[in-house]
């Protein structure tokens, strides 16, 4: 038993001076290996009598224990310390003047915030919502039926159904923060939608994941010119110029009667200019909520009306500032974001200009 006091005494004194990790692993080797001095202890046991092995097994397992304990409490220790002094070594002063590599902001972020700026002056709040959705939201409460195309596994990314055997998805559009926010608020309702979705699509203007805003309005008494004059007053105050639009009928099924809105536009060499020329661009779709909607979302079709919109924010930032290919937004290229990206320190506001 002096031994294994002995042996101990010794391990723990070697583990205290410890000062990095490779020599603490030295050290554990060198007690708990196969070829170490406890492993060798134990092989010992074979010798020994039946009323030996009952003290010294469990004494030999308990040393092993208190050994291996010391060990993992001193690596715990240093581990810390080097984290500590990681943190010490790359701290980065913040008050230091910006050099002239300076970070840029991201066309997509500038855009949602010249947007963001527009719809408040106009009274509508930002509302989110969960990237990943159930059926209900993403699909049945907004009038899909079964069958419908969009529930197509070549638009939407499926996930593997879970226990219950739900299979959620990777949301096609922001439109479930319009039926969550229904559900959960009381008409009046006037909001936006911004954020990513996730459909099965990639070249040179679609990309699986994209940007999107949708827009809201619930309330007694709303129409269809309700809904032109946003949007044209939106895209006048996006664009920073007076922009001609016209509506087509289409077809959407949580909206009726539903839109597409285009906008005049010409193609200057390789510039788009939009609100001159002779021809016309699709850029957003729209329409008065379908009843269907308000009623999956407890609200009186009798009583309440609204309308709703959508528009891809990538798609808006190509127009804008003429940025050929969708793709490159995602490849992290310093130089493109060089090019195209904006001072973070400049906001965009409705007074000295959006950009």
């Amino acid at each position: 038993m002096s031994e294994i006091a002995a042996t101990f005494e010794k391990y723990a004194a070697q583990i205290k001076e410890a000062r990095e990790l490779r020599a603490l692993d030295d050290i554990r080797v060198a007690a708990l290996g196969k070829k170490g001095e406890v492993s060798k202890m134990m092989q010992g046991l074979g010798k020994m009598s039946i009323d030996e092995k009952k003290v010294m097994g469990p004494a030999l397992n308990g040393l092993k224990k208190d050994i291996a304990s010391l060990i993992e409490t001193r690596k715990e220790a240093l581990e810390n310390e080097a984290l500590d002094a990681a943190l010490a070594s790359e701290t980065m002063d913040m008050s230091l003047p910006v050099g002239a590599k300076a970070g840029t902001l991201h066309p997509v972020s500038q855009v949602m915030e010249e947007m963001a700026v527009i719809f408040s002056d106009m009274g509508f709040s930002a509302a989110e919502g969960p990237d990943i959705e159930d059926d209900f939201h993403n699909f049945t409460a907004l009038n899909f039926p079964k069958g419908h195309p969009a529930r197509d596994m070549h638009d939407t990314f499926f996930m593997t159904p879970d226990s219950e055997g739900e299979q959620k998805v990777l949301r096609t559009h922001t439109s479930p923060v319009q039926i969550r926010t229904m559900i959960k608020d009381k008409p009046p309702i006037r909001i936006i939608a911004p954020g990513r979705t996730y459909r099965c699509d990639s070249d040179q203007t679609h990309t699986p994941m994209f940007h999107q805003v949708e827009g809201l309005v619930i309330d007694k008494g709303i129409h269809m010119g309700h809904l032109k004059g946003v949007l044209m007053d939106f895209m006048s105050a996006f664009f920073e110029t007076d922009v001609d639009v016209q509506f087509r009928p289409h077809h959407f099924p949580f909206t009726e009667p539903s839109a597409e809105m285009d906008v005049r536009y010409e193609r200057v060499g390789s510039a788009i200019k939009i609100g001159q020329g002779e021809k016309w661009m699709e850029i957003l779709g729209c329409g008065m909520v379908h009843p269907n909607v308000l009623r999956a979302c407890g609200l009186d079709p009798d009583e309440y009306q609204g309308f709703a919109f959508g528009m891809g924010v990538d798609r808006l930032a190509m127009l804008k500032y003429g940025m050929p290919d969708l793709r490159d937004m995602f490849a992290a290229d310093t130089r493109w974001l060089g090019h195209y990206g904006f001072n973070p320190l400049l906001q965009a506001n409705l007074a000295t200009g959006l950009s």
